[in-house]
């Protein structure tokens, strides 16, 4: 399941090291072509909340399969795809069906009610090696092959993950019974039954924010003058990031036992301190070394806990509840993209990294209301 998980939501994250590529191959702006970063994760916030609460009204096995297939579909049609407005629609697809990540979640929640954050955070590791390796696969495949072949070979991947799925997952029965409709007016109104669920929301939306915002435009600042890095180098400090995401479990396990608002404020310092460093210094490679181990432990360990948290709320709304989660997750991640283009073209590294301190300082004062509470 965590294998699935990854191999499905790194779709979203290919684009990024590769966007300059991208922009030469189309003869359009850099700005420009950050735009399909922005549109595959707006897909997949569309996806968690009009896709992922169908696991809690039919088969999540049989869900998990069709957003697969068709998520084959879309890469092969990337891969061959010849206009900038035809790719920018498959990067939206793309978003739209990485979704069953989303679906695998919490399945695997309601499968271990006794140590569910340790399972959570298998998971969700997961989903965080497949966020993150996704720039090194495609940054080393671009600058070997070309972009092209980034998404032909990722079809092939979804392709052996549905066979594991077939094979190896049971099917699960689900437990609502009212329409369409009805099921996602339910998942809105799990933010209205749980205040721990909106902080708990808003502070993931932030977060997750300054980490897109932070990624796509790494690209554009490690591509320019002092470091004129290649996709191949770029996507190399992925394998740093990687580093953070496999301390998901253990953070899963402390939520099972500890204060998750303690861990939060933990993690948020963190985060703030890898951004203050790259503030300070911005040209700096050690710097940066720092900086990206710093950010994605801080970041991945608040969101493994806010995940561990949220599924201790009722067990017969997972779907639902992971929808309200996650879809204001990614529309911060969206959010953060859009935010980190417009910073790059109107100030260049010194404004994004302004932003990105003020996107932690937000997080921070959220995290303080949780604690205080």
């Amino acid at each position: 399941m965590s294998v699935a998980a990854g191999v499905c939501v790194a779709n979203i994250y290919y684009n990024q090291p590769i966007l300059k590529d991208i922009a030469h191959n189309f003869n359009i702006p850099e700005s420009r072509a950050g735009i399909i970063s922005v549109l595959a994760q707006a897909g997949y916030g569309l996806g968690l909340f009009f896709l992922t609460p169908l696991g809690d009204k039919t088969d999540r096995k049989k869900l998990i399969l069709s957003l697969m297939g068709i998520l084959v579909l879309v890469l092969a049609g990337t891969t061959f795809v010849n206009s900038f407005a035809l790719l920018c629609i498959f990067s939206l697809l793309t978003g739209l069906m990485s979704v069953a990540a989303q679906v695998i979640l919490p399945m695997a929640a309601g499968m271990d009610s006794v140590n569910r954050g340790r399972t959570v955070g298998i998971i969700f590791t997961g989903i965080l090696v497949g966020i993150l390796s996704a720039r090194v696969f495609s940054g080393l495949i671009a600058g070997w092959l070309g972009w092209r072949y980034v998404y032909g070979i990722s079809a092939v991947m979804v392709i052996a993950c549905m066979g594991m799925v077939q094979f190896t997952l049971p099917n699960v029965s689900a437990g609502f019974e009212g329409s369409y409709a009805k099921l996602l007016g339910s998942s809105v109104e799990q933010l209205k039954r749980f205040p721990l669920l909106r902080r708990t929301a808003l502070l993931g939306a932030l977060m997750f924010g300054l980490f897109c915002s932070f990624w796509t435009t790494l690209t554009f600042h490690l591509s320019g003058a002092p470091f004129n890095y290649g996709p191949e180098v770029i996507g190399l400090f992925g394998f740093l990031a990687i580093a953070g995401a496999l301390l998901a479990p253990v953070f899963g396990k402390l939520a099972d036992k500890g204060n998750p608002v303690k861990s939060q404020l933990i993690s948020g310092v963190t985060v703030l301190v890898s951004l203050v460093l790259i503030a300070v210094f911005p040209h700096s490679v050690p710097a940066f070394v720092g900086a990206v181990l710093l950010l994605d432990v801080g970041v991945q360990a608040t969101q493994v806990t806010n995940v561990a948290t949220i599924y201790t709320l009722d067990a017969t709304a997972h779907s639902r509840i992971n929808t309200a989660y996650m879809t204001s997750y990614f529309i911060g991640g969206a959010l953060g993209s859009f935010t980190g283009l417009q910073c790059w073209d109107l100030g260049g590294w010194p404004l994004v990294t302004y932003q990105l301190i003020l996107w932690s300082v937000l997080a921070l004062v959220v995290v303080v209301s949780g604690f205080r509470r």
